[in-house]
């Protein structure tokens, strides 16, 4: 990673580069910072550090890092995240930098931790970078993703994410490359669902195959149409549909009272018991709903084709996971980038100086900072 001092001052909040020259100016201390987060989330430090470590390589200087809480574990709100200790003046001006690239991804680790948790046998796939402000935000997110996946993994054997739409941040997931098949334009371009199936076929034999089958209405119609035409990739599990069906309308042969006995043929609980309004929404309402999923896969195999596969995107936040849990909604995949933070105010990190030249020392309030 290259670091550019000039960089770093024009970026962060003037009133550090003032204290930097003041420091400079009255004589320098050793200090240590506390990092931490008014929230719970999930440890995701490396980028913070790895930038710290770049920033102590080119100032000549050392960075004493002490991670509290290791990658992938829970941190409560108001606990130190990690404790950081220098020089003054080569730590005051990264305050503000430090900050950005800490709180976002360890809340997108806490969202995807409790995705991947919610549906432990779904394999889920990152798809988050079309809605990141930047490439320095798609890699923070790619990032807490797949810590929160890793932990998902470890805590309760969840499948987790198995890969993301992008080349550039492909290696969180262990993968060279992303994945992905083909979006609604190549449908558009085509003229037809099964015609944008063939040509992307065509163009990639060896590739198995992920359709689209939302973009006329006909999600139904089209996917057995596609299985028809590719019974040996159906048969062999290398078909899958995926269902992105908008909010304005339901899926193919779907309305509300065909919603609510399709749960009922499959998973009556999920209708029997007390549910919120949003939860109702994701279980029989319009759009990708679990009631679609369902109505999608009893369709597939009464045509005969029991192996064809169901991936579902739109929206799928924590709690419209859990909705899909509640309903054991037969999907094999689901593409998500809703584990962005959804109230960005929550990813604010805050850092004090704890320690002055060995002495602790902290503004009044903040004494649950200090060294233990």
């Amino acid at each position: 990673m290259t670091v550019n001092s000039d960089e770093i001052s024009r970026w962060t909040d003037v009133y550090f580069n003032r204290t930097k020259r003041t420091v400079e100016n009255f004589g320098d201390a050793k200090v240590t910072y506390a990092v931490f987060m008014r929230r719970p989330v999930v440890s995701a430090p490396k980028l913070a550090i790895d930038w710290l470590n770049d920033v102590a390589a080119e100032r000549g200087a050392t960075f004493d890092i002490e991670l509290t809480h290791e990658e992938g574990r829970w941190v409560g709100a108001g606990e130190p995240v990690m404790y950081v200790t220098g020089q003054f003046a080569h730590l005051v001006d990264l305050e503000t930098l430090i900050l950005q690239k800490i709180g976002p991804p360890c809340v997108a680790a806490w969202n995807a931790f409790t995705m991947c948790s919610e549906l432990p046998k779904v394999g889920l796939l990152a798809m988050e970078a079309r809605h990141c402000a930047g490439r320095e935000m798609a890699e923070m997110m790619a990032y807490g993703a797949a810590v929160g996946s890793e932990r998902a993994r470890r805590k309760s054997g969840a499948v987790g994410f198995i890969g993301n739409a992008t080349d550039a941040t492909a290696h969180y997931f262990g993968r060279e490359a992303g994945l992905g098949t083909m979006p609604h334009a190549l449908i558009g371009y085509a003229g037809s669902t099964l015609r944008a199936a063939e040509m992307f076929h065509e163009t990639f034999p060896a590739e198995n195959l992920t359709v689209l089958v939302d973009y006329f209405g006909k999600e139904v119609t089209d996917a057995i149409e596609v299985c028809q035409r590719f019974a040996d990739m159906a048969s062999e599990g290398r078909l899958a549909f995926r269902l992105d069906t908008p909010g304005g309308r339901f899926c193919e042969g779907l309305d509300p009272a065909a919603s609510y006995a399709v749960l009922d043929r499959n998973a009556p609980e999920a209708i029997r018991g007390y549910r919120t309004e949003s939860e109702l929404r994701h279980l029989i309402g319009p759009g990708v709903s679990v009631a679609a999923a369902w109505h999608l896969r009893e369709q597939l195999d009464e045509a005969g084709f029991a192996n064809a596969k169901i991936v579902c995107s739109s929206g799928f936040s924590p709690e419209k996971c859990k909705a899909f849990a509640i309903g054991e909604a037969p999907v094999d995949i689901i593409g998500t980038g809703s584990f962005l933070p959804e109230r960005w105010t929550e990813t604010y990190a805050t850092a004090d100086i704890v320690e002055y030249d060995g002495v602790p020392r902290v503004k009044v309030g903040r004494e649950f900072l200090l060294r233990r």
